[in-house]
């Protein structure tokens, strides 16, 4: 990778301090920017915060890294570091959300309390950022950003997981922020496309604390388990930091996945088949014929992220 691929961008990486997101801050470090590490050190169900986690780790990458302990999960905290990395690099061209907490349940035993703390942490996080950003994004569009006549940087990429894609067991809370993830990329992607700021999705399969916390219910899942831990995160790290070059700035409101040295682009909802009532309305008994007759054999099956992705990934 080029050093000076990214050189003179900035970027702040949300859950930066560990896993998958201090892969990404390696990866963006080495090809030349300069980093926000934001990370409050807590644990993966969101408790027990270690704010020396982001300084130690900005240690390790001199100058170019700034550490940013406090959670991102507050609105006031998010213009903080939108400030923060304003002050220290001049501006921001890059944003990864990235900070994940899981409190795994099934839907009728998991609490609304720890509902309400994954969705805030996973999908709330994420949106207090970008609502931070994107004003200073526009205008850094409109006066070039001290670039010359054709700024095109501003890049926001969501890490999601194929679990808000496909669902999994016992993450009705995780998997339903995910998945609101995805609409809040595609909704960034279409409102900022005008200020060529591209918005992207990826959903990671990679050795990380939310993999470790995978409890398999059958053989299946336990070989996904098994297999995940075998793959690094340095590819999630790749395939950002392409994103985030000049050679992704046309690349916007998409779906991506990335196993080990495999890279996958995910279709998106869309009619696949209709069906259209000859009078006014259906009657039951109608509705129900058409469907059997020309819908059914669409229906899209239950399986979990872990069964669809249960193959040996090329690492």
């Amino acid at each position: 990778m080029s050093e000076t691929l990214l050189e003179g961008r900035s970027a702040i990486v949300t859950g930066g301090g560990r896993g998958i997101g201090k892969a990404i801050c390696e990866m963006l470090l080495n090809a030349g920017a300069s980093v926000i590490i934001a990370d409050n050190g807590g644990a993966i169900d969101g408790s027990d915060e270690t704010p020396a986690l982001a300084a130690a780790v900005a240690q390790e990458y001199g100058d170019r890294a700034l550490p940013f302990s406090k959670n991102i999960a507050a609105p006031d905290a998010a213009c903080e570091v939108v400030k923060l990395a304003l002050d220290a690099f001049g501006g921001i061209d890059i944003v990864v959300n990235c900070a994940a907490i899981l409190r795994d349940g099934l839907v009728f035993k998991s609490s609304p309390e720890d509902w309400d703390i994954v969705v805030k942490n996973n999908l709330s996080a994420a949106y207090y950022l970008i609502n931070a950003v994107t004003p200073l994004m526009r205008d850094q569009f409109k006066n070039n950003r001290g670039h010359g006549d054709n700024y095109n940087w501003g890049r926001i990429i969501n890490i999601g997981s194929t679990a808000g894609l496909y669902g999994n067991f016992g993450q009705a809370n995780y998997g339903s922020a995910k998945a609101g993830l995805f609409g809040l990329t595609r909704i960034t992607a279409m409102e900022m496309i005008r200020s060529k700021v591209t918005a992207n999705y990826i959903a990671p399969f990679a050795h990380s604390r939310v993999s470790d916390m995978i409890q398999p219910a059958n053989q299946e899942q336990a070989e996904y388990k098994d297999r995940a831990m075998r793959v690094s995160p340095d590819h999630v790290g790749n395939l950002v930091t392409y994103l985030c070059s000049n050679h992704a700035n046309d690349i916007t409101g998409q779906v991506f996945g990335v196993r080990g040295r495999e890279v996958f682009i995910f279709n998106q909802p869309r009619p696949i088949a209709t069906i259209t009532s000859e009078g006014n309305s259906w009657s039951t008994d109608e509705l129900a014929k058409a469907v059997d007759l020309n819908i059914r054999n669409h229906f899209t099956d239950l399986s979990t992220d872990l069964e669809a992705f249960n193959t040996d990934p090329i690492v």
